[in-house]
């Protein structure tokens, strides 16, 4: 990248972070963006906390929510190159409790497979319209909120609502990836947070990512949509997304009894992220073989759209199987995803680019026209 494209590219995000801010679309956040191995973009933005005028800085903690569920792909790749387990084996295997019905009453067999391409037959809470589903009902955890609820407490409750279709049979984000959390911590005989240190956060260098956090005053304050400006969040917050409500409990991590969601529970850097991505992007190493990292990547036949029309999920993320479909700048095989916090990210394998945007707005950051705008000016720039 030469200096003008540099200097485009600098222009254009920071236009984008100004705007977000000024017209309160965003409270605070750290946008990233790496080509060909080289961070050509970075910045912090807005307010860490808003009522006590804290200034987001580089180093910022967030909330990742959904950035959790790549962790939990490259662990459980990580564990199957090991011997450890494999994608096909059945969930009954280390959780023997783990055992839901299908609506004829049928116990049908789910496997590793499943949980992480969210094929399982489960669903999610947030998803529910109006909060009257039957996750709500049974009091089912979606891995934000419920401080001090345990695992096995969640999974028995996850297991009393009836499947909403046969494992494999179709795509649904689910709490698959909490399942898979607990089933990848039975596999190993080690706590689910010392896992993800041992094999994936520690070999990428990313230090300050876990599924606590000690050095609060380094938090971000969670935030939610609101008009004219955001919301600061208390001890439970609710979001309306989707038809239903994402129900936060933005401290259910400072509780040593909360389980350690394997879809939503960490927290960490912008930085951090990248390291992971770029490890991946870059072939895998220190955590993953190529092999592994195209089993994650790489669509497949059979592999089912996601939420947007032209994207499939193949095993670990969302991934772009047909650009005319999506009115995208990105090339195709461009990874994606994002997290109900206000965070988002994509990978373009083609052209040695990835993008990470952390913010402590939900759900502004994730979906909608800040990532939007972010990735349009992006590419305009390149």
């Amino acid at each position: 990248m030469n200096d003008n494209s540099t200097t485009r590219l600098k222009h254009a995000l920071d236009a984008v972070l100004d705007k977000a801010v000024a017209d309160r679309t965003m409270v605070g956040g750290v946008l990233l963006v790496s080509l060909r191995g080289q961070t050509v973009y970075s910045r912090a933005a807005g307010f860490a906390d808003r009522e006590a005028r804290r200034q987001t800085q580089l180093d910022t903690l967030f909330r990742w929510a959904s950035f959790t569920k790549p962790v939990m792909a490259t662990l459980t790749l990580a564990l199957a190159e090991r011997g450890i387990l494999s994608l096909e084996d059945p969930a009954t295997r280390f959780l023997p409790q783990f055992r839901p019905r299908l609506p004829d009453g049928q116990v049908p067999q789910i496997k590793v497979r499943h949980l992480l391409t969210h094929t399982a037959g489960l669903s999610y809470g947030l998803t529910e319209p109006d909060g009257e589903g039957p996750y709500h009902r049974a009091g089912v955890s979606d891995g934000l909120d419920q401080p001090g609820l345990s695992m096995e407490e969640n999974l028995r409750r996850i297991a009393s609502v009836p499947l909403k279709r046969a494992p494999g049979s179709g795509w649904e984000y689910s709490l698959g990836t909490d399942v898979l959390g607990a089933y990848l911590a039975r596999a190993a005989q080690m706590p689910l947070p010392e896992l993800v240190r041992k094999w994936v956060t520690g070999p990428v260098g990313a230090v300050d990512s876990d599924f606590v956090v000690s050095q609060r005053d380094r938090l971000a304050t969670a935030y939610a949509d609101g008009s004219p400006e955001p919301v600061r969040m208390g001890a439970h917050h609710v979001v309306p997304f989707l038809g239903g409500g994402i129900s936060f409990a933005p401290d259910r991590m400072f509780d040593p009894g909360s389980y350690p969601s394997g879809g939503a529970g960490m927290s960490g850097t912008a930085a951090d992220f990248l390291r992971l991505l770029e490890a991946l992007r870059k072939g895998g190493a220190p955590v993953l073989s190529e092999a592994s990292v195209r089993l994650l990547s790489t669509v497949k036949p059979g592999d089912f759209e996601v939420f947007t029309p032209g994207w499939k999920w193949p095993l670990g993320w969302s991934v772009l199987d047909d650009p005319s479909r999506t009115g995208t700048p990105q090339s195709a095989g461009t990874w994606l995803w994002g997290g109900v916090y206000g965070n988002s990210w994509f990978v373009d394998p083609a052209r040695e680019l990835s993008v990470v945007l952390l913010t402590n707005t939900a759900v502004a950051g994730m979906i909608g026209a800040l990532p939007d705008a972010i990735r349009d000016a992006t590419y305009g720039a390149l």
